[in-house]
């Protein structure tokens, strides 16, 4: 899934030229879906399940940062809709094939992609989820301020957008205790990708900070072991295994308090639905 763009059909065209490369029997295909709306959203929704009756892995992994303080059509905070709600209703809306599959091929999976902007320290801001940023209340959530250490509001919106993706996370790992159906989180640490070039905060290679970065290929991995990896458990936060989980080898972690917060999990799941609609589990 993602929006239609210049990008997004090479990387189809890509991936189908490898495939046809290695022989394997693999069926590449690409499904348009802007998450900025959830019009477009509900659309992808309905493609998926006329196409195909199971899903095995949901990675949910797009996302957007530090950008403007502005609404999406729907009236959302742009990052949060983004980065969290759409794939809130994805996850809801999808997960009777999630279900079918564990059913024919005995598990599933749901990932979602945090970061270490998720954590308390980070920048000027942190804390705990707060509800307004989960209401329609986009282009009002601080404006546009920041600074070259990732505070202000920018960041602070960011914040709680990837707070949310791990609180999600675990929320959901407790809902699916049991049930064969996994939930998984996973970090980058630093990675030099695309993200850093598309924030409003304009961030590159030549910024001091990402001196410090790994591949994006590297950054990846922990990604990568939450939808692949036979070790991947129910619950499970994979992340880079150095001091600050800038980079290094993709590890399990321990969850940090703010992402187990029940008072969180209880913040998210209410706007969510009241965003998306009734998800029960």
């Amino acid at each position: 899934l993602n929006r239609e763009s210049d990008r997004s059909k090479k990387a189809e065209e890509d991936l189908k030229a490898l495939v046809k490369e290695k022989g394997a029997a693999t069926n590449v295909e690409a499904i348009a879906c802007d998450l900025q709306d959830f019009e477009s959203v509900r659309g992808a929704i309905k493609t998926i399940k006329d196409k195909y009756d199971s899903i095995d892995v949901l990675c949910n992994n797009a996302g957007v940062m530090a950008l403007a303080d502005t609404a999406t059509k729907d009236g959302y905070d742009v990052q949060m809709q983004t980065n969290h709600l759409s794939h809130f209703l994805l996850t809801k809306e999808l997960f009777p094939l999630l279900q079918k599959a564990k059913e024919l091929r005995g598990e599933a999976r749901i990932v979602h992609h945090s970061s270490g902007a998720r954590h308390a320290q980070f920048g000027t801001g942190g804390g705990a989820l707060k509800p307004e940023y989960f209401e329609k209340k986009g282009g009002d959530l601080g404006g546009d301020g920041s600074s070259m250490i990732f505070g202000g509001a920018r960041w602070q919106r960011y914040h709680q957008t990837k707070l949310a993706n791990s609180v999600f996370t675990h929320a959901l790992s407790t809902k699916l205790k049991d049930t064969g159906i996994k939930a998984a989180v996973a970090a980058p640490g630093l990675a030099a990708t695309n993200l850093q070039v598309t924030t409003g905060e304009g961030m590159g290679s030549s910024m001091w900070i990402m001196k410090f970065s790994q591949s994006a290929e590297d950054g990846a991995m922990p990604l990568l072991a939450c939808c692949f990896d036979p070790a991947t458990e129910n619950g499970d936060f994979w992340e880079p295994n150095s001091i600050g989980n800038v980079k290094g080898l993709a590890t399990k972690v321990k969850w940090d308090g703010l992402s187990t917060s029940e008072d969180s999990a209880k913040i998210l799941w209410e706007k969510s639905e009241e965003a998306c609609g009734k998800f029960d589990i």
